[in-house]
């Protein structure tokens, strides 16, 4: 489990300091609207084990969970602070343990998947997921699929950014 973590905190720092110290002038050249880093996903060995580790040793607060018709999490957000999240998932046989996306959020999602696809990417139009925000996924030259979202009004990402209280 360590070695998962110190993996994700690597990589999150790695995409953190690309996406936020980038200079303005490559964004422009390059014609993507400004981007954001809003969550990263995790498939989980063991979810209860993983809950309880980033709620309870790491401090994240729990923003939402979709369950299925059983009553088993299907996901679940985990508040890091106002517009960052870790996104938990169960991994299955068709999903494995460790990163599953990361989820970027652009100032402007229709120029976005433009910029994108002017750029020979190849992009879905963006649909409404199950937690109601508007995505579609890009994958990166390594096989890492960036979901690219918006937030439409009462998504449930929104409602946890709207309702944040800095702990």
């Amino acid at each position: 489990m360590r070695n998962l973590i110190g993996k994700f905190m690597l990589f999150a720092a790695g995409v953190g300091v690309g996406v936020f110290l980038m200079q303005p002038g490559a964004a422009q050249q390059n014609e993507v609207p400004a981007l954001r880093l809003n969550h990263v996903g995790i498939y989980a060995k063991d979810f209860n084990e993983s809950l309880r580790f980033y709620t309870q040793v790491m401090g994240f607060h729990e923003a939402f969970s979709i369950k299925d018709k059983d009553g088993n999490p299907t996901l679940t957000y985990l508040q890091i602070t106002r517009d960052t999240f870790l996104e938990l998932a169960p991994a299955t046989a068709e999903r494995p343990v460790g990163l599953s996306h990361v989820g970027i959020w652009p100032v402007d999602l229709a120029a976005t998947v433009a910029a994108l696809r002017q750029h020979g990417l190849t992009v879905n139009d963006p649909r409404t997921g199950s937690t109601k925000t508007s995505i579609t996924n890009v994958m990166d030259p390594n096989g890492v699929r960036l979901e690219l979202l918006d937030f439409l009004p009462g998504s449930l990402p929104r409602k946890a950014m709207d309702d944040w209280k800095q702990p």
